[in-house]
């Protein structure tokens, strides 16, 4: 068996591969990658493809609504291979060339296989031994397949295979209401498939905030077939005309299944107890607050090991292990308390810190205050009558709490709270010292935040 002996190593190619640059130009340093396409889930599978998808599919909507503003438009359809070819020509090429880019790199070394631990900092890679000084994880996830769906043996797509397929489905059963769920379900609804959806909880997006949850469960029941509270028990049928078997008997037929119950992490593939990398019970790679792992030398970053697996969280712990990497005695830490999210379905959804369910629940006295889009003078001028924006406030120092956007550009309306959040800025203090633009639709967070002071 070949092996081989480099200064620091790096297992996985999407925020892990950003930790690399030309401050370890004197060492010895190798990526390894299981994969041709070098940049992780975010830019072959995950926010970048499916954001772009996502946009195409607003325009759609755009085109459809027309009519309300007194604007005469005719939708001729959505060409999905055109759309989908559009999204990987952009992609595909970043990929590759990130891929080519490192293995022209003289100090760089790409270890193409799949990685495991046969030893402390000792690495199999597909037959050939890799050892290292240091190692960073950053080996990422994958889709959860529950087993109805695994051991059926009948066709399914996941999140990783379902925006490179040929067609549109006729009928597509999405299994699971996350944001993974919701997003890929607007996509395909636009392209012209019937959606159905099946969701154990007793609505989509169920971690969201309650009053974003509810309202965009009900939206979402006015466009798709919902099937709320209920489990899949089992998947028959054949390729093409699927039979799904849920928990209380009844039976919903698609010819396409989109599998979006959540993400497991990758370290269940690599043998990590070999190499002395302990993991919690949910299979996460355990660090400390400066991303180094309970194995001497070993670092992780990103969705193996982060209890919040979102791209700009595992690009903020890729910064953390490049430093910490270069500067030993300065370690720096990754700050996971206040970390914001988007939903980029129809309407968008964003939210930074606590929903008012878990103020509620933890006894933690708030103040609501809600403004509607519709309440504002631009909202008028986009005619919107289902977005808001909902903030909690503590009630004695007036600090934000927890915030949440529903509607047109919420990830990016939801940035001026998140640095309140983050900064601990009271909110009437937000309200009163800088100007807010009138008639901007950023006037719906003003509103919001006067109302819960």
């Amino acid at each position: 068996m070949p092996s081989v002996h480099h200064q620091l190593v790096v297992v996985g190619t999407g925020s892990g591969n950003t930790v690399i640059d030309d401050s370890f130009a004197d060492l010895d340093v190798a990526i390894v990658e299981r994969e041709e396409r070098f940049g992780g889930t975010c830019l072959n599978v995950g926010c970048i493809p499916t954001k772009m998808l996502a946009y195409t599919a607003e325009v759609v909507d755009t085109v459809e609504r027309a009519g309300r503003f007194g604007v005469d438009a005719e939708l001729g359809g959505m060409r999905w291979t055109d759309v989908r070819d559009r999204v990987l020509g952009r992609v595909d090429p970043i990929a590759r060339e990130g891929r080519d880019g490192r293995r022209d790199t003289s100090w760089i070394t790409v270890h193409t296989g799949h990685a495991r631990f046969t030893g402390p900092r000792t690495l199999d890679v597909d037959g050939t031994t890799v050892t290292a000084d240091r190692i960073v994880l950053a080996s990422g996830s994958r889709p959860l397949v529950p087993p109805p769906v695994a051991e059926s043996g009948l066709p399914y797509e996941t999140s990783d295979t379902i925006m490179r397929r040929d067609g549109v489905p006729g009928r597509l059963a999405v299994l699971g209401g996350g944001y993974i769920a919701a997003e890929f379900a607007h996509v395909f609804a636009v392209a012209g498939s019937e959606i159905v959806i099946i969701e154990q909880g007793g609505t989509l997006l169920g971690p969201q905030d309650e009053t974003v949850a509810e309202e965009f469960t009900a939206l979402a029941a006015k466009r798709y077939e919902l099937h709320l509270g209920r489990e899949l028990t089992g998947v028959s049928g054949s390729p093409g005309a699927l039979r799904l078997t849920l928990d209380d008997g009844s039976t919903v037929e698609a010819d396409t299944l989109l599998v979006a119950v959540g993400r497991i992490p990758n370290g269940d593939l690599m043998d990590l107890a070999e190499g002395g990398v302990e993991v919690d019970e949910k299979g996460l790679v355990l660090v400390d607050e400066h991303q180094r792992t309970t194995a001497e030398g070993v670092w992780a970053l990103g969705d193996v090991c982060s209890p919040v697996p979102l791209k700009h969280v595992a690009n903020r712990e890729a910064d953390v292990v490049r430093h910490n990497l270069l500067h030993p005695d300065d370690l720096r830490s990754a700050d996971h308390d206040t970390v914001p999210s988007a939903v980029f379905t129809d309407p968008q959804i964003a939210q930074v810190g606590a929903t008012e369910q878990e103020l509620r629940e933890a006894g933690t006295p708030y103040r609501v205050g809600t403004t509607r889009f519709g309440d504002t003078a631009y909202g008028w001028a986009m005619e919107d009558d289902t977005g808001f924006c909902k903030v909690l406030t503590d009630p004695d120092t007036g600090t934000i709490l927890g915030a949440h956007v529903m509607g047109p550009q919420a990830p990016t309306l939801i940035q001026p709270l998140v640095l309140a959040v983050t900064l601990a800025i009271p909110a009437r203090t937000l309200v009163d010292r800088p100007y807010w633009i009138h008639p901007a639709l950023t006037e719906v967070v003003q509103q919001a935040l006067i109302a819960a002071t």
